[in-house]
């Protein structure tokens, strides 16, 4: 059996906290393939075998991806599992910590019960971006997708189609395609719904709309959404996750669900409902 470890941390308790991490597996039978970038910066043993992409992911057929960071370090998790369906585990070192819902200190007590398959898996939806077919970027996020203004304080606008029908025009700062995982992140942030993982949904969430009766909109996910900007500036930014691109107004944005999903582990006593009362302190008030 093998588990891939990944983190974009490199201080000097990331590098002893996965040492120790590391030695637990092999006491298991379980070999740890390390990412290089993160196995160079922390001068981890030249004797571990290192993944940089997918592909040594599917050559080397690993069975787990461990992640240690936060709930952004889970989403870039994306770039290398894509459609192989290594399951993700996603161990929180960071803040929040909506995905990444294994403790520091709780992943070894659960370790047991990973290697033998005995948690949850829950199955992400995906967004992909079919047009343009650029090489320049990755075109799938795991959380949203973003259209936002550029270089101005001008708003922009965003013309908006479900499967070619017009749906609206949107004014203000720009606009969040949200997936249920991306539901408590951005899209949250200005207004939108949480919606629960399982749901077969996207959220269209408007950025800062300068009319007050738009409000984000919940669409099935089997649809194409098209959008088109406007802007006083030659180009708008678009996000995948965290990764930012630059896009020219005159370049039309076509997405939809991808064909594949993520798949994330989480302990079998933690569900969706109690993460949303612990991590958005819900039920909080004295009055309870």
């Amino acid at each position: 059996m093998k588990a891939a470890i990944y983190s974009q941390k490199n201080d000097l308790d990331t590098f002893l906290y996965l040492s120790k991490f590391v030695s637990e597996l092999e006491k298991r039978g379980v070999q740890a393939i390390l990412y290089g970038e993160m196995a160079s910066s922390m001068q981890f043993s030249k004797d571990f075998k290192t993944f940089s992409g997918k592909e040594d992911l599917k050559e080397m057929k690993v069975d787990f991806f461990f992640t240690f960071g936060g709930d952004g370090t889970i989403v870039n998790s994306l770039l290398f599992v894509q459609d192989l369906e290594i399951p993700v585990v996603g161990v929180n070192t960071g803040r929040l910590g909506f995905l990444a819902s294994f403790t520091k200190d709780g992943i070894f007590l659960e370790l047991n019960d990973i290697i033998k398959g005995e948690v949850k898996i829950s199955r992400r939806s995906v967004i992909e971006i079919v047009s343009p077919k650029n090489p320049d970027f990755f075109p799938y996020a795991l959380n949203d997708i973003t259209i936002s203004r550029k270089e101005t304080t001008a708003m922009i606008t965003v013309e908006s189609y479900i499967n070619d029908e017009f749906l609206n025009i949107f004014w203000g700062d720009g606009v969040i395609i949200s997936t249920p995982t991306g539901s408590t992140a951005y899209s949250l942030s200005c207004g939108g719904p949480i919606i629960t993982p399982a749901n077969h949904n996207f959220v269209i969430t408007p950025i800062a709309p300068h009319n007050l009766n738009v409000r984000p909109l919940i669409v099935n996910d089997d649809v194409e959404i098209r959008l088109k900007v406007e802007s006083r500036v030659p180009q708008y930014s678009l996000s995948l996750d965290s990764r930012l691109i630059n896009m020219e107004t005159d370049v039309e944005i076509v997405l939809r669900k991808a064909s594949f999903q993520i798949l994330l582990i989480h302990p079998n006593n933690l569900s969706f409902y109690e993460t949303i009362r612990q991590k958005l302190l819900w039920g909080k008030d004295k009055r309870n």
